[in-house]
């Protein structure tokens, strides 16, 4: 029976790191449409591309994050099996995928929180979770972080907007042009040839004078190159902060097979692209169009802020939400615009999906421990 239930862990590992892509893609690359930069396809082909990135290089550099979520949440004295994984598995699985189908951007961190303390409460009683340690560490940075991204932009926007605002009308462009060159002399002593080559040359200048320019071969704004930087960053930044929390519950298999976890992360970063790519757009399309309009100075603003929280908080192994942080950021979009432009409903939405990831996930967890125990112990 246990090489089953490893086997299960291994697609439930694949299929939770499937639903954090198809749900979390958003979270990087919602301000490129929502501010007109680019459109759902090339957005999420961009996003995938920086998430996996992020993903493979947490294997170096994230490990606090997977101590974190392996061993801070059910008490040590309590044997983790792979029956109790499964069902935590299941938890996080069914509650993300149903959120990602209904168009609710959810943090999968809370998701795996509630499934582990929903089956550790169910297989080892109350006092095998680790409540303190979960309120202290995890529940505190998933509960503020929101608030200090919401906070953040609202201070640092004014002096953001008047530091991105030049780069709006500047732009980069790679001009055709042709050049007199010294004309070379053959053996007889008359000239190779004196017409003029082609060249190019790139001009950094007003953004009118790219369109104006006839010899013009490619040039884009200086605000939207830097906001598709942001973005990439903002998504690497997601992989770097998720694919520990989702390895961490594959652990338990690494160790069975003897196996590094490396692999396991090259496998969770293969998955979450997959996700993103062909169930990503219905979570962008809420954070893009259904919480507030934003120009692209705005959404370039909100993706600094977000790239910079999480990346910071991966570093120092803190298990922030992006999902909270960038929708945080959103939010204070709409509220710099004095909340005029804030879609009230889609937030209720979202707050009310918030609240209820931790219990939702908790219960589907509990139960599926309770179906594996009876049928498979």
């Amino acid at each position: 029976m246990l090489p089953l239930l490893n086997l299960c862990l291994f697609f439930g590992v694949f299929a939770l790191a499937y639903a954090n892509g198809s749900n979390d893609i958003s979270k990087g690359v919602a301000t490129l449409v929502g501010s007109g930069v680019t459109n759902y396809q090339r957005a999420i082909l961009w996003g995938t591309a920086w998430t996996t990135g992020g993903s493979l290089v947490s294997a170096y550099f994230s490990q606090g994050l997977v101590a974190a979520f392996s061993r801070g949440v059910v008490d040590s004295r309590f044997q983790i099996s792979s029956l109790f994984l499964n069902a935590v598995l299941m938890g996080a699985i069914g509650w993300v995928l149903f959120a990602t189908k209904t168009g609710l951007p959810v943090s999968t961190t809370h998701a795996i929180i509630g499934a582990l303390c929903g089956a550790g409460v169910m297989a080892f009683g109350w006092h095998g979770i680790l409540w303190a340690s979960v309120s202290k560490t995890i529940l505190v940075p998933l509960l503020f972080s929101p608030l200090i991204a919401l906070m953040t932009l609202w201070i640092l926007f004014p002096a953001l907007r008047r530091a991105l605002t030049p780069l709006s009308k500047g732009c980069a462009c790679a001009e055709a042009r042709r050049v007199q060159l010294a004309a070379a002399v053959g053996i007889a002593g008359s000239p190779v040839t004196d017409e003029p080559m082609p060249s190019m040359r790139l001009v950094v200048d007003h953004f009118d004078h790219c369109q104006a320019s006839s010899a013009t071969v490619v040039g884009f704004r200086l605000d939207d190159a830097l906001h598709w930087f942001s973005s990439g960053l903002t998504s690497f930044a997601r992989g770097l902060n998720d694919a520990p929390k989702i390895v961490a519950l594959g652990t338990t298999l690494t160790l069975f097979l003897n196996q590094d976890s490396s692999l396991l992360f090259v496998v969770v970063a293969l998955a979450m692209g997959v996700g993103s790519l062909l169930g990503g757009s219905r979570v962008t399309k809420t954070l893009a169009e259904k919480i507030t309009i934003m120009s692209p100075v705005e959404g370039l603003s909100a993706n600094l802020i977000t790239s910079f929280m999480v990346a910071f908080a991966s570093r120092w192994g803190i298990p922030v939400s992006t999902t909270h942080v960038s929708s945080g950021a959103i939010i204070g979009l709409g509220l710099c615009r004095s909340g005029h432009s804030l879609q009230w409903k889609t937030v209720i939405s979202m707050v009310q999906a918030w609240v209820i990831t931790l219990p939702a996930a908790g219960l589907l967890a509990g139960t599926s421990w309770f179906i594996l125990d009876a049928f498979l112990s």
